[in-house]
């Protein structure tokens, strides 16, 4: 059966290289209908926090990367040392200052990597490797060998930042004599300047983006283009419909470069497609931190808001700033905005378009435009004249949703207000 496996370390928060190797090992055992294994490295006990293991297995179930089978390194301290002490015994390791050492035999070592091809090491040039530590520890190298082995990992994928470790862990799968799994090493992620994916680039934990209002199916679609496509130049892809077509083969043996934008558009794809149902009730508590809605909210009123701004929107926090002035007693105001559309006065036609507005006895979209273009037509303007004015008065900003439709949700008490407002402060 095929067995891989994540390794993550409990010492740091989950960032997007280490979940891109989660997702590809994931889709692996998937599309060869074989077992996801969470193995988690929590040797080293000074550094590793209870905070970051909930957010790392938090984090991964939110994706939808559930694991068959989870295993902790620190409750297998017997087998690593089991393993140690028979490699002492055959004189294939040596103790010295308490530590147990591996004497590293002289070879070469050729390894078929899934990814990259044939890939060779000459081990003369590789120190005696030290399997457990003067602190009775195992080392990173000797665990994880022995893990591998006693889990049954049938393919070892994982970054190719662990090429290096790879003829260290392979000597010690020799020394063991245990079978070897097959290696694929996957390119790393850069950043947009071509470096090491770093907090400036992208390398964010999951939980800040998750913070940030990304949709969980939007991170795992764009990270599986980081290193592989489903062909056809499909971008949008369903994770039913990636494993079929998955392989590791098919991976791309050079870097993949993390784009913000792009994640911003597939983000905004998959918002746009959602139901507004299920958008409302992720952006719930967004507004509830804002304090633009209590416990008594209005649901349906809300679910239009949401309905006006669904298919702008690149993140859950983006409609927070492009919708803050329906829920604001007075709208923020770009200073731009207000300096371009609201320096001259417009008290005529602002007063018009009130008058006109309180005549409505009914308040929707169709019969605020029809008024709209009457107030334009009879006082001879272009209707861009007022379109833009009354936008910057009503909202703060010069762009967002259809103009009559955003009047409509704003409601025509706060409309009439503001526009009233925006005559005054012109008095002043």
């Amino acid at each position: 059966m095929i067995r891989v496996r994540f390794a993550p370390s409990p010492t740091g928060y989950l960032h997007i290289g280490g979940v891109r190797t989660a997702l590809f090992n994931w889709l692996y055992a998937k599309a060869q209908a074989g077992k996801f294994i969470l193995r988690i490295e929590d040797t080293d006990k000074k550094r590793s926090q209870k905070k970051y293991l909930d957010e790392i297995l938090d984090s991964l179930k939110w994706l939808g990367l559930e694991w068959d089978e989870i295993y902790f390194q620190s409750q297998r301290f017997d087998i690593y040392n089991q393993f140690a002490k028979k490699l002492l015994d055959e004189s294939k390791a040596y103790q010295e200052n308490s530590a147990i050492i591996l004497k590293m035999p002289q070879a070469k070592i050729k390894i078929d990597d899934l990814i990259h091809g044939l890939i060779e090491f000459d081990t003369s040039t590789i120190k005696d490797q030290v399997l457990i530590k003067s602190d009775a520890t195992p080392t990173y190298n000797f665990a994880c060998v022995v893990d591998d082995s006693d889990m049954q990992i049938s393919h070892v994928i994982r970054g190719d930042d662990h090429i290096s470790n790879t003829p260290k862990q392979i000597a010690i799968y020799q020394a063991l004599g245990f079978s070897l799994p097959k290696f694929a090493h996957l390119p790393l992620i850069l950043g947009k300047d071509g470096a090491r994916l770093s907090k400036r680039t992208g390398a964010t934990s999951i939980s800040d983006y998750r913070g940030m209002g990304y949709l969980p199916e939007a991170i795992v679609n764009y990270l599986m283009l980081l290193g592989w496509s489903p062909g056809n130049n499909q971008e949008i892809v369903a994770i039913d419909e990636a494993i079929k077509k998955f392989s590791i083969k098919r991976v791309n043996k050079t870097a993949a470069t993390f784009s913000l934008e792009k994640l911003n558009w597939i983000n905004n794809q998959y918002i746009k497609k959602s139901n507004t149902d299920r958008i409302l009730s992720l952006l719930i508590p967004f507004l509830k931190s804002k304090r633009f809605i209590k416990d008594d909210f209005d649901r349906n009123y809300l679910l239009n808001v949401v309905k006006l701004f669904q298919g702008r929107i690149n993140t859950l926090e983006d409609f927070i700033n492009w919708a803050d002035f329906v829920f604001l007693k007075k709208p923020k105001f770009e200073k731009e905005a207000k300096q371009k559309f609201l320096a001259k006065d417009l008290s005529r036609e602002f007063t018009l378009l009130i008058e006109r507005l309180n005549g409505l006895e009914s308040f929707d979209a169709q019969l605020i435009e029809a008024v709209f273009r009457g107030v334009v037509a009879e006082l001879n303007l272009n209707a861009s004249d007022l379109v833009h004015p009354v936008r910057v008065a009503l909202t703060g900003k010069t762009i967002g949703p259809g103009l009559f439709e955003t009047i409509a949700i704003l409601g025509k008490e706060k409309t009439v207000e503001r526009l009233q407002q925006a005559i005054k402060s012109k008095k002043k």
